[in-house]
């Protein structure tokens, strides 16, 4: 499929006509940022917090399709990723619980942005 198409469009022709999505991407996603906040090994909440999004549907089953020679530990997957105005390199690590992927929203994106949690972002990425 060309990657310029328009994700809308390459969700159409998924559903509608049977074709899949490209595996490697692009791909666009939206959806809240939200905060994992992790515990010291004491047990008592750790200063540590780290700003997600979650990604889901169609687009985590490209990222599984597109993932054979491109994982690394954990079995994260390795993607170039743009929020607004920024472009980054990072990996998305899968989660059995949301049945997709984590994407992790790093501080310095997160400022330069002007978002945070809850807030409703949409990013484009491919692996």
């Amino acid at each position: 499929m060309d990657p310029d198409l328009d994700p809308e469009l390459i969700r159409f022709l998924r559903e509608e006509l049977g074709h899949e999505l490209p595996a490697g991407g692009p791909w666009s996603f939206t959806g809240p940022l939200w905060i994992w906040k992790g515990k010291a090994a004491d047990g008592k909440p750790s200063p540590m917090n780290w700003h997600f999004l979650t990604i889901t549907g169609d687009v985590a089953d490209g990222i599984r399709a597109g993932a054979p020679g491109r994982s690394a530990a954990w079995g994260s997957v390795y993607v170039k990723v743009r929020l607004g105005g920024t472009l980054w390199a990072t990996s998305v690590f899968p989660s059995k619980e949301a049945g997709g992927y984590l994407l992790p929203i790093k501080a310095a994106v997160r400022k330069k942005e002007g978002v945070g949690e809850g807030d409703v972002v949409t990013v484009e990425f491919s692996l």
